[in-house]
């Protein structure tokens, strides 16, 4: 889950990294009386979960708070690469001397965490790593170890910040990394980390992704969703449990197992060349295909407006194909009505034989059964195309 600005800012507050006032409103009325209460200068900033926010006319310097109400005027409902502006953040202006920049984050290939730091900062990293890498220190941590005072300050120097400020962006790194395990994120990321004119360092802007594998740890969590910007279909199978992301295709999607829905999206998309369709969905039913859920990933797909057929690709294993065939039945019975799009079948694997024979017995006017995966995936694509 990845937070807006100001949620990042609240969050490093409570871990007692340094940030300047700062505060969210959803009307221009709001981010006056929010510039009022932080006082002086302060920056208007749209808060949307994309980069590009000051080149779009999303970050604004206000000088007192009947310019930070004309400023949020001017961002409130401005659209920042397809985001539309529904709050911004009144931040309290900040006389920079010198911009940084550090990051925590999980490092998948080498299975542990990576920090980044640079005394290059305020600037896109992937700049900073192409045309000054010397600048960019990239260390790994051991997550059975972390990061003690000595590695902090080891991490700082070889980003090649100044001995004045060393000890002080250590002990920043270890409040970031406190508040990296105590959240279970899986990126902190402070950009520009600055310097003031009075020798202060400050997180002035953060970016947090939070592993949502970890919600059941903490309940404080659920307070941070977006659910206005929530694609509603996404929400609705969250609620149900099941695995699902939505995509902009044709072809609705479901398989028991991660590794064949991906497969399975590939062979979607290979077929759809043909007649100008795609998958329409990443969806994910695990290993037991009851009937209730099957119905509520049917129900789930067959609410996409975008989706014109389905195709179920399940491999039996732990779960027989002849269990997936009586949840499919089943789930065709519980939806009724709602079921209208043609639906596209292939069982393999444990009691195949079995399976096949139950759904040819049901005679399901809207299913069809091939044998292999292409070749159901090409009539999939056949049908969404008609």
């Amino acid at each position: 889950m990845d937070l807006f600005e100001y949620q990042a800012r609240d969050l490093f507050e409570a871990h007692e990294i340094p940030v300047l006032a700062g505060a969210v409103a959803s009307t221009a009325v709001e981010a006056e009386r929010a510039a009022a209460t932080i006082g002086g200068k302060v920056v208007v900033k749209a808060q949307v979960k994309v980069g590009g926010r000051g080149k779009a006319g999303g970050v604004k310097l206000a000088v007192d708070a009947a310019d930070a109400r004309a400023k949020a005027e001017a961002i409130l409902g401005l659209d920042i690469k397809g985001h539309i502006v529904q709050k911004v953040m009144i931040a309290q202006a900040a006389p920079i001397a010198e911009e940084y920049y550090m990051a925590i984050l999980l490092d998948r290939a080498n299975r542990n965490f990576l920090v980044m730091a640079s005394v290059a900062g305020g600037m896109e990293i992937e700049e900073v790593a192409h045309t000054q890498p010397e600048k960019l220190a990239r260390v790994g941590v051991d997550p059975n170890v972390g990061i003690s005072q000595e590695l902090a300050l080891e991490i700082v120097k070889a980003g090649q910040f100044p001995e004045s400020v060393q000890s002080d962006v250590a002990g920043v790194l270890l409040k970031l990394w406190a508040a990296f395990v105590a959240e279970d994120a899986t990126l902190m990321e402070i950009n520009p980390l600055v310097k003031t004119e009075d020798g202060q360092i400050i997180a002035l802007d953060g970016k947090v992704t939070l592993d949502e594998n970890a919600e059941f740890r903490h309940p404080n969590h659920e307070a941070l969703i977006d659910h206005a910007s929530a694609n509603p279909l996404e929400a609705a199978a969250k609620e149900k449990n099941l695995n699902y992301v939505k995509l902009q295709g044709e072809v609705g999607i479901i398989g028991n197992g991660a590794g064949l829905v991906m497969s399975t999206l590939d062979v979607v998309a290979y077929a759809g060349e043909k007649y100008g369709v795609k998958p329409a969905n990443f969806l994910d039913i695990g290993g037991g295909a009851s009937a209730e859920v099957m119905a509520n990933g049917l129900s789930i797909i067959l609410g996409d407006q975008d989706v014109r057929s389905v195709f179920v690709n399940v491999f039996g294993g732990i779960t027989a194909c002849d269990a997936v065939a009586n949840g499919i039945v089943q789930a065709l019975e519980i939806l009724g009505d709602k079921a209208t799009k043609p639906i596209v079948v292939r069982l393999d694997g444990n009691n195949v034989l079995e399976g096949r024979r139950i759904l040819n017995e049901a005679a399901h006017p809207l299913v069809q059964q091939l044998d292999t995966m292409d070749g159901a995936a090409a009539k999939a694509a056949e049908l969404a195309a008609k």
